[in-house]
């Protein structure tokens, strides 16, 4: 027989504790804890059918006895950006995890990337939220009209994988495993443990199948994907979908990624006709850059082996109030708050008074501490009112004495500024000793000190 167990479950990491707390002691969050109802089976102890114990000591091998002689399949899903961040493509019995903010596009990439897989490829799109009519509605907007593509709108996770071990299409789609249940587990949908339990079926579903599965997952308050954090580990590839839905750019971007890099991003744009992709991420961003303005300065990040420009615009004005206020969006706010400590440490620049606002233009973000200098200079042209010439490109880190630290890659981003037309390039000393500055056209400044940087403004 079995008997109901009953258990509190934190929705935000998926801690479990059999007693009610009002914080959670992993993650620290208030009032996250459900009730949920676990069947026990009670085993016998003797040696009936429900005590026995699977055998599978003749499962073990060597590793040298594994055959890894077929290399790993991979489809291509027709959007080279998406490629890029899976890691070239979707590895067969991979179990792909996507999230973002409701209506930033996730439905909508996955049913674009329909129309070409499906040139090849049996490709199931299981929706929980949309009759397959309004599937049909919104595929005919985007022009996915592919043989291959097979719809089902259904709820429950055992007859899904059910379907898919019958029918064994090559590709599936679930959107979104929020709305998917077992009718076994008593919680309801989108609590954690239906999540977490949905989530392990399609798992095993995927990998004794070979069949690989996009998972939508909603977002929390907080940006991060809805659901206990043990989904993520369960899943081969975690991707999110980031940009803001009154901005028509998308980045979308791999946290965790077995079968390739996390260091790459997608970078799109929202149109009528769906998403397009952005082949030249730095050429959108500094299109509409305004010229012979101070306060602006380009800086140039690495997002995996792809350098993308970014302008860094910084406005300083008097306060009218008795705390200044200092805002950045798009880059880190504390290390804002450093770099103004050592302009005014270091060269005297008083922002005591004086608001600070700093902003990435185009929503990236800034993570790159080569983008340090790229700010200093930009609060610099600002304060000063000089302007930083529109073909002078900075980057650098900064240290709290004021001296340049070195960046890496180097190459690819002089590269790359070269490229879009700059003539002026400036970089820490010790950066540019390593380098053979004769087969750059681009005049590469070696500085020591932000400083001596200020000087190369005039």
């Amino acid at each position: 027989m079995a008997r109901a167990k009953i258990s509190y479950v934190c929705s935000n990491c998926g801690y479990e504790t059999s007693k009610w707390n009002g914080k959670c002691p992993d993650c620290g969050e208030w009032n996250t804890f459900e009730e949920v109802e676990i069947a026990v089976s009670s085993r016998g102890s003797g040696k009936g059918k429900a005590g026995a114990i699977k055998d599978v000591s003749g499962s073990i091998l060597s590793i040298g006895a594994v055959d890894a002689s077929h290399r790993e399949v991979r489809y291509d899903t027709g959007l080279n950006e998406l490629d890029r961040v899976l890691g070239g493509g979707l590895v067969k019995g991979e179990l792909v995890l996507l999230g973002g903010e409701p209506g930033i596009g996730k439905s909508t990439m996955l049913l674009q990337i329909c129309q070409t897989m499906g040139d090849d490829h049996t490709i199931l799109y299981v929706s929980g939220e949309e009759s397959v009519r309004q599937i049909k509605l919104r595929a005919d907007r985007l022009g996915v009209n592919s043989e291959n593509l097979y719809l089902l709108a259904e709820t429950d996770a055992e007859s899904i994988c059910a379907a898919v071990v019958k029918e064994k299409p090559e590709i599936v789609i679930i959107d979104s495993i929020q709305t998917m249940s077992i009718s076994g587990v008593s919680s309801a949908q989108g609590s954690v443990t239906q999540v977490r339990e949905c989530t392990n079926l399609f798992m095993r579903t995927a990998k004794s199948e070979e069949i690989p599965f996009f998972i939508v997952g909603h977002v929390n308050k907080d940006g991060a994907i809805a659901g206990p954090k043990v989904m993520e580990h369960i899943v081969d590839c975690v991707l999110y979908f980031e940009g803001q839905r009154n901005l028509t750019y998308r980045i979308l971007r791999a946290v965790k990624n077995r079968f390739g890099s996390t260091n790459e991003i997608g970078v799109f744009e929202m149109a009528d006709c769906g998403l397009v992709e952005v082949e030249n991420p730095s050429m959108l961003m500094l299109e509409s850059r305004p010229l012979n303005v101070s306060g602006s300065c380009v800086a140039c990040i690495m997002e995996g082996s792809r350098p993308i420009m970014a302008e860094v615009q910084a406005l300083v004005s008097k306060s009218s109030t008795s705390q200044p206020r200092r805002t950045a969006t798009g880059f880190d706010y504390f290390r804002m708050s450093m770099i103004i400590a050592v302009l005014e440490k270091r060269l005297g620049y008083f922002f005591g008074g004086l608001d600070v606002f700093i902003n990435i233009v185009g929503g990236l973000k800034l993570d790159d501490t080569a983008a340090d200098l790229s700010v200093a200079m930009a609060l610099y042209s600002s304060v000063t009112d000089k302007v930083v010439d529109e073909k002078t490109i900075a980057f650098g880190e900064i240290g709290l004495g004021g001296e340049l630290r070195s960046i890496t890659h180097a190459e690819q981003r002089i590269q790359e500024a070269e490229r879009m037309g700059f003539e002026k390039c400036i970089l820490p000393y010790h950066t540019v000793k390593k380098l053979n500055t004769a087969k750059y056209t681009i005049n590469i400044v070696g500085v020591r000190s932000i400083k001596d940087a200020f000087r190369e403004i005039g």
